[in-house]
């Protein structure tokens, strides 16, 4: 009888435990994510607001559940500050239950929020930011970098302008993390290609005045003036080189984090024959124009990179979670690693530093007589294949990666 009792009660216990088990594998009961970025500053454009539709469209094609659980999204602006960013990302953590942040515009933000990640045992997914420390030095087993780093932006135009005789570089370089990083990864490209380095001028995030900084590159006679900075902070300098008249006295301009963003807000006929390098064009082919044209519905605008690629970190990391069957870190991270991916945005693989590893696309602005409809704004140079657009397992300092 006490036995009988006993298996009864147990039973009942067990019964009642299994819901509390089930919901363990999801916290709060929900997947939530994070996109923060930069939504009022030089990297408005280039992220922004439209990132967080872009991670909207991601959640919707989920039907906004996955694995029988409600998917919650939130967003804010970090405003280019570490610091701001870190106190959002731990009250996100602490206290809101959010379990992957992503987007992150910004190589100091990034590289501070992947180190809270770290500590928190958090996944963070990294798209607007560029340098390549966050897979190297800087990587961690739950950081993600998902479109594009200094590498393969250098790779691609730095690499190809030295092969077409741009053999003397100038940089003009935003004087913080991922600036340094695109300048010295560039500088690497172009010196082992036979190419020289004639110097280099530092500006402040979000230069109004671009004048003494130009000057100085048009002083260096130098045939490439490399434009290592992005946002506002390109456009500007590429519309005052105009007013120098730089680019008509011989020298040419080469983008080093250049998007449609930017070529739509100067215009064809000032950023007309500019190289750059993408990770995505919405007119590439069905799959990417499928998303542009839902993007376009909601924005107005037709989507970059960051934006595309804000979009494939989402679902792909949905896709991970319904894979493993919780939101527990370890798992899902594990999941992103195994997982291919074949999206809107890109194919390929995660690699063990935690680089999103696909094709770039070296493009080039066309002339306004050449453009054919809105947003019609590339020419495709050259597709610079996975294998090559990332760094190599070889040249990698990140504790991840086993060397051959």
């Amino acid at each position: 009888m006490k036995k009988t009792m006993f298996a009864v009660a147990l039973a009942a216990t067990t019964a009642l435990a299994m819901p509390a088990l089930a919901q363990d594998k999801f916290s709060g009961g929900q997947v939530k994510i994070g996109i923060l970025n930069d939504q009022s500053g030089p990297y408005a454009d280039y992220g922004g607001k439209s990132s967080v539709e872009a991670a909207k469209i991601a959640i919707e094609e989920f039907g906004g559940k996955v694995a029988g659980k409600p998917i919650v999204l939130v967003d804010a602006d970090h405003q280019n500050k570490p610091d701001v960013a870190s106190n959002i990302a731990r009250q996100w953590y602490d206290a809101d239950g959010v379990d992957m942040i992503a987007e992150l515009t910004t190589s100091s933000v990034a590289l501070a929020v992947q180190s809270l990640s770290k500590e928190k045992n958090k996944i963070d997914m990294v798209v607007g930011a560029a340098t390549s420390a966050l897979t190297n030095d800087a990587c961690t087993a739950t950081g993600f970098h998902w479109a594009f780093d200094t590498y393969s932006l250098a790779r691609g135009t730095g690499g190809a302008l030295v092969k077409a005789g741009g053999n003397s570089w100038f940089f003009l370089t935003a004087d913080y993390a991922f600036g340094h990083q695109l300048e010295k990864d560039t500088s690497n490209f172009v010196t082992e290609a036979g190419g020289k380095v004639l110097g280099a001028v530092r500006h402040p995030l979000n230069t109004a005045d671009f004048s003494s900084f130009l000057l100085q590159a048009q002083a260096s006679k130098a045939q490439v003036v490399g434009l290592a900075n992005a946002g506002t902070d390109t456009t500007n300098a590429v519309k005052q080189a105009a007013d120098f008249g730089i680019v008509k006295g011989g020298q040419k301009l080469a983008g080093l984090l250049f998007t449609l963003s930017e070529v739509h807000a100067l215009g064809l006929e000032k950023a007309q024959g500019l190289v750059l390098t993408e990770a995505y064009y919405w007119d590439r082919d069905d799959k990417s124009r499928e998303f542009a044209k839902k993007f376009m519905e909601r924005t107005k605008r037709a989507p970059n990179m960051i934006q595309a690629g804000t979009y494939s970190a989402v679902r792909s990391y949905l896709k991970a979670v319904e894979a493993a069957g919780t939101d527990a870190t370890d798992a899902v991270a594990a999941k992103l690693r195994e997982l291919p991916v074949d999206d809107a945005f890109s194919k390929g693989k995660v690699a063990a530093d935690g680089s999103f590893v696909h094709d770039m696309y070296l493009f080039e602005v066309k002339k306004p007589s050449e453009s054919k409809a809105p947003w019609d704004y590339y020419k495709l140079l050259q597709t610079i294949p996975a294998a090559e657009s990332f760094t190599p397992a070889a040249k990698s300092t990140c504790p991840l990666v086993k060397k051959s």
